[in-house]
């Protein structure tokens, strides 16, 4: 895969910032460059879920996408405005106030080419009605964009940083939590994870690990280090595909697209992982 569209995003912030994005990019930039040329359409209708003040929104709309955000934050949204403002691309982003779940009402059923829930499942009452919803708001042969906490991920993450008791507790606990002061109502594995998908018309396009060591290591190792920084990136993008080591970095991120109803299921990823 070129390399250039990922050090683009990269360019644009802190290394260390990118290192926990890059790698998202990197898969977004191939599938959603692949499906405008699919439907012949150089700008995607996106919705955001939980986009928040646009991390993802703002630099989609900069390609010249349009985007709706649905976030339960007013704050939240009315930064989401200041920042579009401030990229100038106000004119390509809708902010609305709403949760996971009732999409469909806000945005209109098969509204959207891609739908991006990033760090979403984990917080909602019933992950499998808010896929459902998401899955109705996508056309046939667009693509949902799922990023998730995993829970081996804060299980080594606690464990390196001496927190035993709290590494132990998200290990057994059954929804991954390390008790009630976790501000984190579930974490996924892969499985759990496509098993919200199970049955469904969707089809797995890829699938990796994401944040494998930035979390785990001190900030001052690249703090104003752009060649470690580089590194670390690199670091990142070549060991997310890895289906071991996927299974303990802090986030999954998993690419599906909506079928028509009469396709089969889902089958492993036809797009190798980024």
């Amino acid at each position: 895969m070129p390399d250039e569209p990922a050090r683009r995003w990269a360019s644009r912030a802190d290394p260390r910032l990118a290192v926990r994005t890059a790698v998202v990019w990197d898969t977004l930039d191939v599938l959603v460059t692949e499906h405008t040329e699919a439907i012949g359409r150089p700008a995607l209708d996106v919705v955001d879920v939980g986009g928040g003040t646009g991390g993802f929104a703002v630099p989609l709309a900069g390609l010249g996408h349009g985007v709706t955000v649905i976030d339960p934050s007013p704050d939240a949204l009315a930064a989401l405005q200041r920042r579009a403002a401030d990229a100038g691309v106000a004119g390509r982003i809708r902010a609305e106030q709403g949760d996971a779940g009732a999409l469909a009402a806000v945005v209109g059923a098969s509204s959207a080419d891609l739908l991006l829930c990033h760090g979403v499942l984990e917080h909602v009452d019933d992950p499998k009605a808010a896929v459902l919803d998401m899955l109705e708001v996508l056309r046939p042969g667009g693509l949902l964009s799922a990023l998730v906490a995993q829970r081996l991920g804060a299980v080594l993450a606690r464990a390196l940083s001496g927190r035993f008791g709290a590494a132990l507790r998200v290990l057994e606990d059954p929804a991954g939590r390390g008790g009630p002061g976790d501000p984190v109502s579930r974490r996924f594995d892969r499985a759990a994870l496509l098993a919200l998908f199970e049955a469904e018309p969707v089809r797995l396009r890829a699938v990796h690990g994401v944040r494998l060591f930035t979390d785990l290591l001190p900030g001052a190792l690249v703090d104003g280090d752009l060649e470690a920084g580089q590194a670390l990136l690199d670091l990142e993008r070549a060991t997310s595909g890895h289906p071991e080591l996927a299974a303990v970095s802090a986030q999954l991120h998993v690419v599906l697209q909506r079928l028509d109803v009469d396709t089969a299921g889902p089958t492993e990823p036809s797009v190798a992982p980024s």
